[in-house]
């Protein structure tokens, strides 16, 4: 027997049954791509959103274009229909720029009125009070509204008393904060705020075009190496005036984290962080005079992140830490003297998301990437230590829902080839049932693009991941244009072993024959704070450089188009996407840059510094980093867009750079959204959404739009 000739015609008969499969397999038009979705290709299924107890959680189930909450018992599956809101809690609102509450029956009082808008309305913990801010003065007032005290008198338009700067807010409170910058105590007796000065910190003005005459919109933003504002942290009595000051001098060059009411509310945990950010203190304070006390101490050669979810042990156990300082994220058990007690997890393996501490029996339960990198599972382990077990199950990457005493838990799960199920699972581990499976009936009737996960090498020897979406029919002795999507900031990564629709523009442009490509780079999360640390001090210098190692080994398949190797990203991904048309000209042929920082001297200070120290003290640094730097090698086709009033990333970063291509007699497209922020929505992301397509098919495809595309975004 001839085994080469047989092995020969295995692999033509195979080749045969493949093309006659996809001959059978149906294809998309742009109605279905886009407007009606063939039902039974990916159905929507119900969405399990929390627990109403530990053994019945609530679940929302389509039936139309309508969604229906029932509650179901997790022992039998029976299902009863629950009436969202049906357990009434108190509530408090801005109406017409004052504050109204409402009670657990529905009755709602006025508790404010006032000229002045309120902001930030915070019910106390024993709902007795409304915390809230006005003309950046902090107030609080009792819920019959019958008595209001002001415990600030200083607030301006440059200090701010319970409400954040601006850098606070975008880099240290976070956005969810919405500017609010008070913490009420268990016991709601006590307010912590945060003063902060802002006079010292420069203006930034944003030119607003509406009307006539247009106005400017003047912000305190302190870029890179600029004065930050000044910071103090305050303690009210909530039934009387007064104010302590803890033990902090703001005129100190410093950040302070967001703090933590210890359960008695007799401390308060404070996070200090010096300017340079490799030096992280929490601090235990006295609330009754503000005195402090070192409590933990890290620091690191290159950052230290802030302790965001930090857990409290009842009966003062201790404390319940997450830090990078070995190279990757793992969980720490401390006294409340801030001494070790247990190290729960260890590896070149990062854990995720505290979910719970199950003090009765001793046990945590965490997220982590131990199985790979792209994918997420549950586990738990002792507060005595010993080896985690998984809970979830399969290569899957799993979002997990567990109930409040940790006895069941649902997973939602996917992989890149799997669509989206959910299941119900014991403590152990073990499945009770599966919920729900998005697969529809018609799956394998339609040719659909396929993603697949690959490892590429970067010229230093790190091995990180890429995924690709081959065109439909893909043809590996053909040529390929190459489209990459792009993030690209500091563990942000964004190539996961999880589910992505087929349909939509993804199936689009498989069908019009190009490859889609996301990357992941040193920093973006896979290799812990290891891979993060690369970057220290040259923020995307590294990044560009995996990705065009990405791209080259791509190119070693043979079927990329050399000739049209196109990016786009917004914010951090808008800077790669530029640099790539620059530093990387070589390589990438045509971007779109959106709302992209281009200089990081033009960023403002806790992000930039974070990672690049300075432009006083790390000039060289801001220099090979800058687009501007490589603008002279622009030879691709570059579209530029921004928001005029982006208060985030400044529309000057995208100015400069065209002028420095104007300068250079560069050719370029620019496009600005007329009183748009960071990123936008209705007409303008209709009009934005149109053009990106139009500028596929242009200059990237170059060949005509098809014309369903034009008002398709209406």
């Amino acid at each position: 027997m001839n085994i080469k000739f047989s092995r020969i015609a295995l692999l033509a008969s195979i080749i045969t049954l493949s093309n006659s499969v996809y001959a059978q397999q149906k294809k998309l038009s742009f109605n279905e791509v886009f407007i009606t979705p063939p039902k039974e290709i990916i159905n929507p299924i119900a969405q399990q959103r929390g627990w109403a107890d530990d053994t019945h959680f609530i679940e929302y189930r389509y039936k139309g274009e309508q969604t229906t909450p029932f509650t179901v018992d997790v022992k039998t599956g029976n299902a009863v229909p629950s009436t969202p809101g049906q357990v009434n809690v108190a509530t408090v609102v801005i109406k017409n720029k004052d504050v109204f509450y409402k009670n657990a029956s529905g009755n709602e009082t006025q508790l404010t009125k006032d000229s002045a808008e309120e902001k930030n309305p915070t019910l106390s913990p024993d709902g007795s009070q409304v915390a809230f801010t006005r003309n950046n003065d902090l107030y609080s007032v009792d819920v019959s509204g019958n008595k209001e005290i002001r415990y600030t008198t200083d607030g301006s338009d440059v200090i701010y008393n319970g409400w954040a700067s601006w850098v606070y807010y975008e880099e240290i409170l976070g956005r969810s904060t919405q500017y609010k910058a008070f913490w009420w105590s268990p016991d709601s007796r006590r307010l912590a705020f945060m003063r902060f000065d802002d006079s010292k910190v420069p203006v930034f003005p944003i030119y607003n075009s509406s009307g006539q005459h247009g106005f400017l919109e003047n912000t305190r933003y302190p870029k890179a190496g600029d004065k930050n504002p000044e910071v103090k942290m305050g303690i009210v009595n909530t039934n009387s005036q007064g104010i302590v000051w803890t033990d902090f001098n703001e005129k100190d060059d410093q950040y302070l984290g967001t703090p933590f009411w210890m359960a008695d509310s007799k401390t308060l945990w404070m996070q200090w962080m010096n300017r340079d950010q490799n030096d992280l203190i929490i601090y235990s304070v006295n609330p009754s005079d503000g005195k402090k006390r070192v409590i933990y101490e890290e620091k690191q050669k290159t950052w230290v992140d802030w302790f965001d979810d930090m857990y409290f042990l009842n009966n003062g156990q201790g404390f319940i830490l997450k830090s990078d300082k070995t190279g990757y994220g793992h969980f720490y058990f401390m006294d409340l003297n801030g001494k070790l007690k247990k190290q729960l997890t260890a590896g070149n393996w990062r854990v995720g998301k505290l979910v719970m501490v199950d003090e009765k029996i001793g046990e945590i339960f965490f997220t982590a990437r131990k199985e790979a990198t792209t994918r997420s599972d549950l586990y738990r382990v002792s507060l005595k230590g010993g080896e985690p077990k998984r809970l979830t199950f399969g290569n899957y990457d799993h979002t997990i829902s567990l109930s409040p005493k940790g006895d069941y838990f649902i997973s939602t799960y996917s992989n890149l080839q799997t669509p989206v199920q959910t299941a119900l699972l014991d403590r152990n581990g073990k499945l009770i049932r599966m919920l729900a499976d998005s697969k529809g009936s018609d799956f394998k009737q339609y040719t659909l693009p396929k993603t697949d996960l690959v490892n590429y090498k970067t010229r230093d020897g790190l091995t990180l991941p890429m995924s690709v979406t081959l065109p439909l029919n893909f043809d590996p002795a053909k040529k390929y244009p190459v489209w990459v999507s792009i993030y690209g900031g500091p563990d942000a990564g964004t190539v996961y072993d999880r589910f992505k629709s087929p349909l939509g523009l993804n199936y689009w442009w498989a069908q019009e024959g190009v490859i889609q490509v996301a990357i992941d780079n040193r920093s973006a999360g896979h290799l812990g704070k290891t891979g993060q640390n690369y970057i220290y001090r040259q923020l995307g210098k590294f990044e560009i450089e995996d990705y065009v190692d990405a791209i080259n080994f791509l190119k070693t398949k043979g079927y990329v188009d050399e000739t049209k190797v196109g990016i786009t990203g917004g914010s951090f991904g808008g800077y790669i996407t530029a640099m790539a048309l620059t530093y990387a000209a070589d390589v990438f042929t045509h971007g779109i840059a959106n709302y992209s920082p281009t200089d990081w001297a033009l960023y403002d200070t806790h992000y930039t510094e974070r990672f690049m120290g300075t432009p006083q003290n790390n000039p060289e640094g801001y220099k090979v980093t800058s687009v501007l730097t490589y603008a002279d090698k622009l030879k691709g086709i570059l579209r530029i867009v921004h928001g005029t009033m982006d208060d985030n990333v400044h529309m000057q970063n995208s100015i400069q750079l065209v002028n420095k291509l104007q300068d250079l007699n560069k050719h370029f497209e620019f496009m600005i959204y007329p009183g748009e922020r960071h990123g936008w929505g209705g007409k303008k992301s209709r009009h934005s959404n149109q053009e990106s397509v139009r500028f596929m098919y242009d200059q990237f495809l170059q060949k005509p739009i098809p014309a369903n595309f034009i008002g398709y975004w209406k």
